[in-house]
């Protein structure tokens, strides 16, 4: 599929992964043709948020584990057994199943994101919308797919996932915009979208920025939001790196 990509997230969004994935969660063969893998088409990509030449390839970089994973050790099959706890009822993804290649780097992250995720006192919503913009500045789609779904089912409305997907950095300039401007979103989802996306994009937060979301959630709840920013950074510098899901140098959509 070629640009340009557009919501609404319809109905079908909301699974929670889409049926593309499921050649790669069943693979079983660990070999992948190295001039297959290699075949690699270079184009350039524009949108308000960032340009820059994306590199497309036909598979994932590395094959993918088999699934059920093959462990050599008790240590090392108790960390799958902890990963697939973690994913149930779903199967293991395409992204445990690269993590896998390492189970002690798969194990770290397994602990972090189910943290970040499941035990923190962010709201659903707020959470959602701060993942798929990191989603978007970084065109990680596989992370957008997932997650934006998500945002939808929390209660951000589609046309403010619109907004999140499309909204140039300068539209996010004041954390303080009335709300005319900010795209539908209200005082709270505005300051996370204004946190995520300057977290992203300058690593930098400004002051204001820090303040307004530091009123709106207290102590405990700037520290988790930016934990969550941060963590989503890592999980999508990690998937467009790899290639995982194949999904660079396509779009939100051809993510569903």
């Amino acid at each position: 599929m070629t640009p340009p990509y557009r919501l609404p997230i319809r109905l079908s969004h909301l699974r929670l992964f889409s049926t593309s994935y499921l050649p790669t969660l069943t693979q079983t063969s660990t070999s992948t043709s190295t001039s297959t893998i290699l075949k690699q088409q270079t184009t350039p990509f524009t949108n308000p948020i960032r340009t820059y030449h994306h590199t497309t390839t036909l598979k994932m970089r590395l094959p993918y584990v088999p699934n059920p994973p093959p462990t050599s050790t008790p240590e090392d099959q108790a960390i799958v057994d902890r990963i697939t706890e973690r994913r149930a009822p779903r199967p293991l993804q395409p992204l445990d199943l690269t993590l896998l290649h390492s189970p002690p780097v798969a194990d770290g992250w397994n602990a972090f994101l189910g943290a970040v995720r499941t035990r923190t006192l962010v709201p659903a919503d707020a959470r959602e919308l701060a993942i798929s913009r990191v989603a978007v500045v970084n065109k990680a789609w596989y992370e957008w797919a997932h997650h934006a779904p998500l945002a939808v089912a929390a209660g951000v409305s589609e046309a403010a996932m619109e907004f999140v997907r499309t909204a140039a950095a300068a539209a996010l300039s004041d954390v303080r915009a009335a709300g005319a401007d900010r795209g539908g979103l209200d005082e709270r989802l505005w300051a996370v979208l204004c946190l995520a996306d300057e977290m992203t994009r300058n690593v930098e937060v400004r002051e204001e920025t820090f303040a307004v979301v530091r009123g709106l959630f207290g102590e405990r709840g700037v520290v988790e939001l930016v934990a969550t920013v941060a963590c989503y950074n890592c999980v999508s510098r990690f998937l467009v790196a790899m290639d995982v899901g194949e999904k660079n140098g396509t779009g939100p959509d051809a993510a569903h």
